[in-house]
């Protein structure tokens, strides 16, 4: 479980100073990073409305440092600076609508402006990585020790039927909604959030859906899928309530950078393994800036058996 220390992770591994064929630099060019990256997670695999691709870089510059995070804010690019990385990735979006200035006034233009003075670049893999194969809930089932059984919306451009979003998983043995929630509580990121639970504590649970993100908008698919057990982030009151009515299905609400998380994790050790094919000298790390917005949480009392107040 990450604790919420702050700081990138160590760098995870250094290759060799030359290639054996001499096809490649061993200090690769931005360039060839981010093909290699466009592999992984093809920018036309991205849904219309998304922003992803490079958003700031030469493609001539060296990248010997790079640094994997959820999100593009000024504490990440900090980090960034201080680690002195050359490429940051991250999952989010800098701008996923368009703008007419990066002025400095402006925190996402101060970003901008941090990262060229500093000669970092900046990638983004946001629902291109989500449906990719691995994905970002396949890293999430990974995190909360789940077999990953299929996609929960599949990818009807992959025939082998292993891209979509979403994934549904089995469990090695049946567990309550109670001990799946902790779970899912010790395993994740810690945030102020916690884990919430829709459905009864002590119903059995075999089968379950993960999305990493929000995922309200998968309850259909979810209900098709006859789980036991749903975990995704940003459930709203409505869709919630809708669902229980609908069916017993358990929902469990966690923080949406908690759920995000683990794909820097798996998207770095990705990033290594192409590292290493190359003959490349390249550091691959991942932070552990909690960037979670909420940042407390005061828990009810015990509920009163006659209702709430007046």
């Amino acid at each position: 479980m990450l604790s919420g220390a702050t700081g990138a992770g160590s760098g995870r591994r250094r290759c060799n100073a030359t290639d054996q064929t001499g096809s490649l630099a061993p200090v690769p060019r931005l360039s060839e990073v981010i093909a290699a990256l466009e592999t992984l997670w093809p920018a036309e695999r991205a849904e219309s409305w998304d922003a992803v691709g490079t958003v700031a870089g030469d493609p001539d510059q060296e990248v010997t440092r790079v640094l994997f995070a959820v999100d593009p804010v000024q504490e990440i690019i900090d980090e960034a600076v201080k680690l002195g990385a050359d490429l940051l990735v991250t999952h989010h979006p800098l701008y996923l609508r368009g703008t007419t200035t990066v002025a400095a006034t402006h925190f996402k233009g101060r970003v901008v402006h941090t990262l060229i003075k500093n000669d970092i670049a900046l990638h983004v893999a946001h629902t291109n990585a989500d449906t990719a194969d691995p994905g970002v809930s396949d890293a999430l089932a990974g995190a909360l020790d789940l077999r990953v059984t299929g996609p929960l919306v599949p990818d009807p451009t992959d025939p082998e039927g292993r891209r979509g979003l979403g994934r549904l998983c089995a469990l090695d043995h049946p567990v309550t909604v109670r001990e799946f929630a902790a779970r899912a509580a010790e395993r994740l990121p810690a945030t102020a959030q916690g884990i919430r639970v829709a459905g009864d504590p002590e119903a059995l649970v075999r089968t379950v859906a993960v999305s990493g993100g929000s995922g309200d908008s998968l309850f259909d698919h979810v209900r098709a899928a006859g789980v036991d057990a749903f975990l995704t982030a940003d459930l709203r009151h409505h869709p919630v309530s809708e669902a229980r009515a609908n069916s017993p299905l358990a929902l469990l609400d966690a923080a949406h950078w908690a759920t995000e998380w683990p794909w820097c994790e798996l998207a770095a050790s990705q990033l290594d393994e192409i590292s290493d094919r190359h003959g490349w000298d390249l550091r691959v790390h991942v932070s552990k800036t909690v960037t979670d917005p909420w940042t407390a949480h005061a828990a009810s009392p015990p509920s009163d058996p006659l209702g709430a107040p007046n």
